[in-house]
């Protein structure tokens, strides 16, 4: 047992809601990452700035060394607010401004700097006096850094510079204010950021809702339709955007929509207009049955002549329902797709043959066949196209009165074989010969009761055609005979002729 493939429903979540949060989170994203980067680089580059000017500091001492004792070098550099440690070549040490500790916590109070000028010496690599410092002293002036680092340590960036004459310079500066500036600025720019999301929400959601306004017009559009404006369509005014082409499928979908609403209503009028035509065609058979069913039992067995005319009326009008049965089961097969036994076929000797049949069931018409001495070949089913033939004739002689003329007319037409019948009745209108291959259809000249045509036999012989690959149609223009004109074309084959070498003579394969 085979089934449909279960289908998962379909995502019903706002879209408005969906795209309002995908464009807040992408931009609260994006103004962190903003953040961290503003703050990273700014962050960066006062480092650098520190560390450049505590190069400078070092850089400007090298070259006082020797020009100034290692007090006076070391007061100079503390007054920039600088942590300064000179180690003299013979190990003497003096330490001047704040201390790393106090750098920090924060800039310190000169005043509570120790000595005079915030000296402090150091005992454990030499003397403290400053006599002792005095001693250090080159007497050549100025020297050159050989050799630096850089550290950074929580709050402190320290260079450690060491000269060529084997001095020892240590340069500290605190870097508390860059963090807190970092910090001013991470707030300000936190606080800018929430306020542009604040306002980025409100513009989001106005924009969303106007650019998705074609959606709710296609929704009342849809209501619309399903409430009877069949007419109603979007017409998109731009067809190369998304909203453009789903207004355009969506209108394409009415259209064919209201095409088929259209198509199955004419298609059910088809179907009552043939029942009720069918239904018509039957009740006049069934009545005669009926009539003369009544006649014998009344009349018993008093008048056998009576009794013999009605038997016979009971059995042509069987016959007559019988037919119209059979015409309209095979109209059914047609309509499910016929099965076709066919093989290759030469139309010459077959139509020669079919003629003659005809000729003998309809002695009053006088039949004429036009055919070409050279084969004609075709893939067909004989006796299918039989029954078209026979159709196409008894419709001629039903239109002749049953004792005109009539010609079949067999050709070839590059790589169509073609079969014509014409006949020297009436004719068939010009506007309506295409509607007599509607079922149950029959002229006004054709409707003769006597005659036993139910209006089947055009739309048979049509849908057999067509079962065959090829078309029937009344042909353009009048025949030589003054009335109407069918014609058959179906497609030839070419067959070459093949030699049986057991028998010895040539066959067409």
């Amino acid at each position: 047992m085979t089934g449909s493939l279960p289908t998962s429903p379909l995502r019903t979540t706002s879209l408005r809601l969906r795209t309002v949060v995908a464009i807040i989170a992408l931009l609260a994203v994006l103004l962190s990452g903003l953040v961290v980067a503003v703050e990273a680089v700014l962050g960066a580059r006062l480092r650098a700035q520190v560390e450049d000017r505590l190069r400078d500091r070092a850089s400007a001492a090298a070259a006082l060394v020797g020009v100034l004792d290692a007090d006076d070098l070391a007061d100079r550099l503390s007054a920039q607010g600088l942590s300064v440690r000179i180690v003299q070549p013979d190990g003497a040490a003096v330490e001047a401004g704040p201390t790393p500790e106090q750098l920090r916590s924060g800039p310190p109070d000169p005043a509570g700097l120790p000595g005079p000028a915030g000296k402090r010496a150091a005992g454990s690599e030499g003397t403290t006096s400053g006599s002792a410092t005095s001693t250090g002293t080159s007497t050549t002036s100025g020297a050159r850094i050989t050799a630096s680092s850089v550290s950074d340590d929580d709050g402190v960036l320290t260079l450690r510079s060491t000269l060529d004459d084997g001095t020892r310079i240590t340069l500290t500066a605190g870097t508390r204010d860059v963090q807190e500036t970092l910090t001013q600025l991470g707030w300000v720019m936190g606080g800018a950021s929430a306020a542009f999301l604040g306002v980025a929400v409100v513009g989001v959601v106005l924009v969303v809702r106007r650019s998705l306004r074609p959606l709710d017009e296609m929704t009342d559009t849809a209501r619309s339709i399903a409430g009877g404006d069949r007419g109603r369509r979007l017409r998109p005014s731009r067809t190369d955007t998304e909203i453009g082409r789903v207004a355009v499928a969506f209108d394409e979908m009415l259209d064919a929509v209201e095409g088929a609403e259209t198509q199955a209503l004419a298609a059910e009028e088809r179907v009552r207009s043939f029942l009720s035509d069918a239904a018509h065609e039957l009740r006049t058979p069934v009545a005669g049955v009926r009539a003369a069913a009544d006649t014998l039992v009344r009349s018993g067995d008093d008048d056998a002549a009576t009794r013999e005319v009605l038997a016979v009326h009971v059995v042509r009008q069987a016959d007559r329902a019988a037919r119209l049965v059979d015409d309209m089961l095979t109209m059914a097969r047609l309509d499910r797709g016929i099965a076709l036994e066919r093989r290759t076929t030469d139309l010459v000797p077959w139509v020669r043959a079919e003629v003659e049949r005809l000729r003998l069931r309809l002695p009053a018409v006088t039949l004429d066949l036009r055919a070409p001495d050279d084969p004609v070949h075709a893939e067909v089913d004989p006796d299918r196209l039989a029954q078209v033939l026979g159709n196409l004739v008894d419709n001629a002689a039903r239109a002749t009165g049953g004792s005109g003329t009539v010609t079949v007319t067999l050709a070839r037409d590059d790589a169509v074989a073609v079969l014509r019948v014409e006949d020297d009745g009436p004719g068939v209108p010009e506007a309506d010969r295409e509607r007599v291959f509607d079922r149950l259809v029959r002229l006004e000249a054709a409707r003769d009761v006597r005659s036993g045509g139910a209006g089947l036999g055009l739309p048979i012989a049509r849908g057999i055609a067509v079962a065959h690959g090829g078309t029937l149609a009344h042909a353009s223009g009048t025949g030589a005979l003054g009335g109407a004109v069918f014609e058959l074309r179906l497609p030839a084959v070419a067959v070459g002729p093949t030699t049986d070498r057991a028998e010895g003579h040539v066959l067409l394969a």
